[in-house]
This record gives C-alpha cells, sequence and structure tokens, in this order.
C-alpha cells in the first residue's frame, strides 16, 4: 500500500501509517469532490458516493462526479446518496480536496481534470496495479479486491459508522469486482457479511446490476454470440475467444448490456481468455478482457494502453477489431 507524495517517498513506514495520512487529508478537509472515472461501474461510483455519504455525516462539503455519460447509469441509480452526484460541468472550483475513487490514470478522469488542477490537493484510492499515481498522494493497495475494500476502512479510521446506505454501495462494489466472491478471501467476506448485518439485502442491490436486461439485450446477445471467435492454440494453447459488438449490433443499448456480455464468454471451457471489443467511435473500441486462470490479462492490457486486474482488464483500440484479436493474440503468445 502506498500513500504517498507523487514527488517523493513516502515518509510512512507501515500501511497504518500509510492510510493515516489519507484519513487525515478527508478529515481535514472542508470541502471534498470524489470523482469515479468515466462509463463508472458498482466499485468506482459506490465508493465514492459510500465515502461521500460518510464524510457529509461529518459536516463536509460533498460533491461526487464522472466525466462521462451525461447521467448515472440506470443499473446503479437505486444506490443510496444520488442527491451528492453532480454533473461535471456543475462540479465548484476550488474545493479543498480533490479525491479519484477506482480511477487508474488522468486519462480516466475526463473532462474532470480540470478540477483536479484546480484543488491544492490530490488523493488516488485505488486497487489497480496499473494506476499510475497521478496524484500528489496515492492510497494504492494492489491486495485489496476492491476500492470499496479501501473506502470501508478508511470509514473506520475516521470513526465514521457504516449505516445501511454506506454499506450497500460497498457491498455493490465489493460483489461485482470480486466476480460476485469468486475472487474474494476470507476478509472480504467477513466486511461483506459486516454489511449485510446493516440491513444490506444482496438481492436488492445487485438485481439491477447484473439481473436486470431489457428483452432487446436477448436479441443482441444472440448476434453477438453467433459471431463470436475461438482460437484454441492461443494463449500457449490456453485458448482464447472473442466477440465483436459494434454499433449496428448495439442499436441503442445502455453500456451495461454490452459490458455484461464478456461474463458469458468467459464461460466457454476451450478459452483462458475471453474479449469483447465494444465500438466507441468511427474506428475506436473499448476492449474487455476476462482471465479464467492465472493469465495476466492486466499486463497484456497494460503493453496496449490499457490496464486493470490480472483477471480483470482492458484497453481502447483503434482500428479494426480484427486488429485488436491479432495484437492481443500476439502479446499473449510470448
Amino acid at each position: 500500500m502506498s500513500a504517498t507524495k507523487a514527488d517523493g517517498p513516502s515518509a510512512s513506514g507501515s500501511a497504518a501509517d500509510d492510510m493515516d495520512v489519507a484519513a487525515g487529508l478527508l478529515a481535514a478537509a472542508r470541502s471534498v469532490v470524489l470523482v469515479a472515472h468515466v462509463h463508472p461501474d458498482a466499485d468506482a461510483l459506490g465508493s465514492a458516493l459510500a465515502l461521500g455519504l460518510g464524510l457529509a455525516r461529518r459536516g463536509t462539503d460533498v460533491q461526487v462526479s464522472f466525466a462521462e455519460p451525461d447521467s448515472v447509469p440506470e443499473s446503479l441509480r437505486h444506490l443510496p446518496g444520488m442527491p451528492l452526484v453532480v454533473a461535471p460541468e456543475d462540479v465548484s472550483d476550488g474545493a479543498d480536496l480533490f479525491v479519484s475513487l477506482d480511477v487508474g490514470s488522468r486519462e480516466r478522469l475526463g473532462s474532470l481534470v480540470r478540477v483536479m488542477d484546480g484543488c491544492p490537493l490530490s488523493l488516488v484510492i485505488d486497487h489497480h496495479a496499473s494506476n499510475a499515481r497521478f496524484g500528489r498522494y496515492n492510497l494504492i493497495d494492489i491486495a485489496a479486491e476492491a476500492t470499496a475494500v479501501l473506502v470501508a476502512r478508511l470509514l473506520d479510521r475516521l470513526g465514521i459508522p457504516i449505516d445501511r446506505d454506506i454499506a450497500e454501495n460497498l457491498y455493490a462494489g465489493l460483489a461485482t469486482d470480486t466476480g460476485h466472491f469468486r475472487h474474494a478471501d476470507a476478509e472480504v467476506h467477513r466486511l461483506a457479511a459486516r454489511l449485510i448485518d446493516t440491513g444490506v439485502r444482496p438481492m436488492d442491490v445487485l438485481h439491477p446490476i447484473t439481473d436486470s436486461h431489457p428483452f432487446d439485450w436477448l436479441r443482441m446477445l444472440a448476434r453477438v454470440l453467433d459471431g463470436a471467435g475461438l482460437d484454441p492454440d492461443a494463449v500457449g494453447g490456453g485458448g482464447l475467444v472473442w466477440a465483436i459488438i459494434d454499433d449496428e449490433v448495439r442499436d441503442g443499448l445502455r453500456q451495461e448490456e454490452l459490458d455484461s456480455v464478456i461474463d458469458i464468454l468467459r464461460t466457454a471451457q476451450e478459452a483462458e481468455v475471453a474479449m469483447v471489443i465494444k465500438q466507441t467511435g468511427a474506428d475506436s473500441w473499448q476492449v474487455s478482457l476476462r482471465s479464467r486462470s492465472n493469465v495476466d490479462v492486466a499486463a497484456a492490457a497494460e503493453a496496449l494502453g490499457g490496464g486493470g486486474h490480472v483477471r480483470s482488464a482492458g484497453f481502447t483500440h483503434l482500428g479494426t477489431p480484427e486488429v485488436a484479436v491479432r495484437r492481443l493474440r500476439e502479446i499473449l503468445d510470448r
């Protein structure tokens, strides 16, 4: 874990001291802007809302935001704390502290980079090994399964009780970033139990996020999976499966529907790595990667300009989707 200045080594000598640095910054700030990455997922927005609710109860002036899209994704609108969310163009200048949550680089802040640059202090809170440590202070713990884990620790360090509203946000991030606890250790399960003890109902929190799609999603899924490709010889014989979602196939579906395809594709028994290529512009694509083993897709994504976790990562590709498949295959076969 590292809560260090970007321009020098940490003055702390332990993980507890590192957490104290971050907690001290939050405790001292009278106004805080909490920012999730563009196209926020449950861990990014849930962590921001959980921390925001806790700080607001201490009397801190809190704003939560993200640069894109122009509104909270529909699947996350049930999370408590929505009144804290402010459109990026309405975020106030001059806050005491800028905090990013689950954001791996300045580029993932989008237009809200201007807010970070205008704040006297910035704190990056994240658990991705690929984090660029772009804040003045950086609290990075790559052993944490989710950014929500770090927020729970911060709230405890600040003496802020985790009530049901805060817990629902933390649970959403915790469950989704661990693959519904498939990649969770005993500590994470204990934290989940603690959150449930506040009154969290897991089905109510997770159903809108992962188990609710419009009927047209089924049609899209049928077309995408029918065109999926498989190379059993890729990844040193471990196999690579991929699918492409272009604008025609998307046909107006939400980002949530597109993001769900990777979890179906990765179940292919013949492939250790799954890849979904989603069109975002005329020649631009967002690529999502998943690994069912210890294949490090984060390292592969970093080689292609992205990042993420060992088993879950992504990158942006300019060009044709076929080239994206070829480039990934070459890297994974090295």
